[in-house]
């Protein structure tokens, strides 16, 4: 059995993901760490999550197979460069969120938006996983990468706390 951020982790390699952008997130931590000590992924730091799906169009221009790693709440934050930029110009992108505001959470203040990002994904006609386990994690990731590519649209995976 896999820890949950390992399995992330591997996940985003047998994708063949080689350019990540990364959002500051504690629950994502573990596997920040894990990219800043792999050569063979460019990792990037940034302040905002738009700014990070900028930087994920010009690599995947450049060749690199993209994901950024951020808290749900930025999807908010980035809804704009999501659909004028990667939808219009059919760029894939995996998005790994942690999916604060569900249950377990305890900060009441991320539940709206908790229970707002399954919803804001399917008006922008995005899909999504929500794995259950470790093992169900790393599978979506590889399979998601393959239909984001597929149908040149951002695919997601949501992390909820009560799982990771």
């Amino acid at each position: 059995m896999m820890d949950s951020s390992e399995a992330i982790y591997n996940g985003l390699k047998d994708a063949g993901i080689d350019f990540i952008v990364s959002v500051p997130c504690v629950n994502l931590s573990k596997i920040l760490d894990m990219l800043n000590e792999d050569d063979e992924i460019t990792h990037i730091p940034v302040t905002r999550e738009e700014e990070g799906i900028g930087i994920c169009a010009g690599a995947y221009l450049g060749g690199k197979k993209t994901a950024i790693l951020m808290q749900n709440s930025g999807l908010g934050n980035s809804i704009n460069a999501l659909k004028s930029l990667t939808e219009l110009y059919n760029f894939p992108l995996l998005m790994i969120m942690s999916h604060r505001g569900t249950d377990g959470e305890n900060i009441v203040g991320q539940v709206p938006m908790g229970q707002s990002t399954p919803r804001l994904l399917e008006a922008m006609n995005f899909k999504f996983f929500k794995p259950d386990t470790p093992e169900a994690a790393y599978e979506d990731i590889k399979l998601s990468w393959n239909l984001s590519e597929e149908e040149g649209l951002p695919v997601s995976i949501l992390l909820e706390i009560k799982y990771w």
